[in-house]
């Protein structure tokens, strides 16, 4: 099978799995529309119907008016008197123009009165799925790309608008003009102009939506290229500093040209086929419309029809293939509406991998102890992360955690915050297992400072008080000093108020650090993780939140994820971590005296720091020489 076959089954097994969950898709949106609870929006949707039934009311009425304008004008009503004969037409031409401003009239009331409706429902669909997302798992977030899922939140978003305006006001109302019409036809020209009207129209529905089916290829391709090259430029933006490091920016231009690429290929593939679409259209409607008004004007002919009947046959039938002419575009939209609908139902229906318990407590911290016991823990089957890993860090006390790159150091953070739950074992706060309490509580008592900072792109002083929102400027200020970065900030044109950009690229990896150092403080938890805190600090700048770090520990249970083996020497005690094992335990004496894997990873670090010593002083002499020749 060709791969072009393969996509092509691939593309008819999709649509007919959508075609099962469209309903299902329309019934998730009707509880947006018919909110329990909202009788104000439950009326307001009555409302809206019965201005459109209204207003199609109407509508249909208003060729009739011009048909008797029409026969007063041509003498074939009846009138006795001047006066008569000139006020009839005039009165039904002004009913004519009435008529049809009430319809346009009707119209907009109605969207005026359903507009509340919509947008509640736009609003808490987008807010359902915008709290569902930082529902969902870290592992979920680690593998999305997140171009295309704002693609699909945006489509979504955008489809739902679509629908509600199409198959609420376009298409219901459509199908209730042609029943009303279709009915008119047999009541006053007779049976065979109703079945030739009824021929024509199910043609025309049947040739749209045949031609519409075959061209949703093109339309899915689009798609389907639209979001790569979306998620690739987000991609690439994202990563702007490592595509200038490589010098990739033709490579990335050429990437993204690829996708839009083949967009325009697809793009163009839709058009002609929209264009057949519309030549088809055209046909059948001029056939029908013919056929009838020969049959009228032969009616016309032998006197059974008036020259307002014959106006009247084609203003019908016009307005009946107004709406029609939008059918194949309205099909084609509320079809992908529904498909874009349905992705965002199933992301928010995604279960959430970490899930509170029907019975879950509150977390109630007394001494803050923290308790690992037989934890075995893997990402993936194939992969044992953790291994039987027991340990456990006395309240008030500071533990480090150390070992080779892969060790499974940052997993016992993430497992303790409950980013991922264990396969076997138990993590206990002060003897209260972290699966049985509530995620939020836990989570309120922990202070993490990570080793990869990011943050909002908003001012310094929002990303330190995102530690505390309620928190007051000189508390703010405070927090600051703590992590030694108040002096730094004073020092800016814009102080506290200064943007961070995107993702904090307009701060240095150490003051970035600082600031989550900042908000941390300012949290004021129970519980502190450390991971590789002050990895991205200079040695003086290291010392000094060192001691700062100390200094809010004092009273409170941390854990230290650490690689410079030096920051750690006062703590309490050291894990060393050896695939996924406690391999060693003790302090730091105890543990050079032992001469085992700290020893050796403290000698290759001191080796380092000796090297390191000696190329500053090498170049500190360098200097010297030169301005000395100088």
């Amino acid at each position: 099978m060709s791969s072009d076959q393969a996509q092509e089954k691939e593309n008819e097994l999709e649509d007919n799995e959508s075609a099962e969950n469209h309903l299902a898709t329309v019934k998730e949106l009707w509880v947006y529309l018919w909110p329990a609870g909202r009788t104000d929006l439950k009326i307001r949707v009555v409302l809206a119907m019965a201005f459109l039934v209204m207003a199609k009311v109407i509508g249909v009425y208003v060729p009739f008016l011009f048909a008797g304008a029409v026969d007063a004008l041509t003498g074939e009503t009846e009138t006795t008197g001047t006066m008569i004969a000139v006020a009839v037409p005039v009165g039904l031409i002004f009913g004519y123009g009435t008529a049809r401003v009430l319809t346009q009239a009707f119209g907009e009331i109605r969207d005026a009165i359903f507009v509340r409706v919509g947008q509640n429902a736009l609003r808490n669909i987008a807010l359902n799925t915008f709290r569902h997302l930082h529902l969902l798992s870290l592992r979920f977030h680690l593998e999305r790309r997140t171009g295309g899922l704002s693609r699909v939140i945006e489509r979504a978003t955008r489809g739902i608008d679509f629908l509600l305006r199409f198959m609420l006001f376009n298409i219901i109302p459509t199908i209730i003009e042609i029943g009303m019409i279709s009915t008119i036809f047999w009541v006053k020209f007779g049976f065979l102009y109703a079945f030739i009207t009824f021929v024509c129209l199910s043609s025309y529905i049947y040739f749209t939506i045949a031609v519409t089916e075959w061209r949703l290829k093109y339309r899915r391709e689009m798609n389907k290229q639209d979001t790569k090259a979306n998620g690739r430029a987000i991609d690439s933006l994202i990563n702007f500093e490592t595509v200038k490091y490589f010098t990739s920016e033709h490579h990335e231009a050429a990437r993204y040209d690829k996708s839009m690429r083949n967009y325009a290929k697809a793009a163009e593939r839709s058009q002609i086929s929209l264009t057949l679409l519309n030549v088809g259209q055209g046909f059948i409607i001029s056939g029908g419309l013919v056929a009838v008004l020969l049959m009228g004007a032969n009616g016309v002919a032998e006197g059974r029809f008036t020259i307002g009947e014959f106006v009247l046959i084609n203003s019908l039938l016009i307005q009946i293939y107004i709406p029609l002419n939008f059918l194949g575009f309205v099909y084609r939209e509320i079809k992908q509406a529904l498909v874009d609908m349905e992705k965002m139902f199933m992301l928010i229906a995604k279960n959430p991998e970490i899930k509170d318990k029907d019975d879950a407590e509150d977390l109630k911290i007394t001494d803050g102890e923290i308790e690992f016991n037989d934890v075995c823990f893997q990402y993936n089957e194939d992969r044992q992360i953790l291994n039987n890993v027991s340990f456990t860090v006395k309240g008030g006390t500071t533990t480090a955690v150390v070992g080779s790159s892969g060790a499974g150091k940052s997993t016992i953070s993430r497992i303790l915050f409950r980013f991922y739950d264990i396969s076997s074992g138990s993590v206990k706060i002060d003897g209260q297992d972290i699966r049985d309490i509530r995620q939020k509580t836990l989570r309120q008592e922990i202070g993490v400072v990570p080793q990869d900072t990011v943050l909002f792109n908003d001012t310094i002083k929002y990303n330190i008080s995102y530690g505390r929102h309620d928190a007051t400027d000189e508390e703010v200020f405070e927090a600051a000093k703590l992590a030694k970065i108040h002096d730094f900030i004073l020092r800016l044109p814009d102080g506290y108020d200064t943007e961070v950009g995107e993702r904090g690229l307009k701060l240095s990896g150490g003051e970035k650090q600082r600031v989550a150092i900042a908000r941390t403080i300012l949290k004021n938890p129970a519980i502190l993780l450390l991971d590789e805190a002050t990895s991205a600090l200079d040695s003086q700048t290291e010392r000094d939140i060192q001691e700062s770090l100390e200094k809010i520990s004092e009273q409170r249970t941390a854990i230290v994820i650490a690689h410079r083996l030096s920051t750690i020497i006062n703590v309490n005690e050291i894990l060393v971590l050896d695939n996924g094992e406690i391999a060693e335990r003790g302090n730091h004496t105890e543990l050079l005296e032992k001469q085992g894997l700290y020893y050796q990873m403290w000698q290759k670090q001191q080796q380092l720091d000796e090297a390191q010593r000696r190329l500053i002083e090498l170049e500190k002499n360098d200097e010297n020489a030169c301005i000395i020749e100088a």
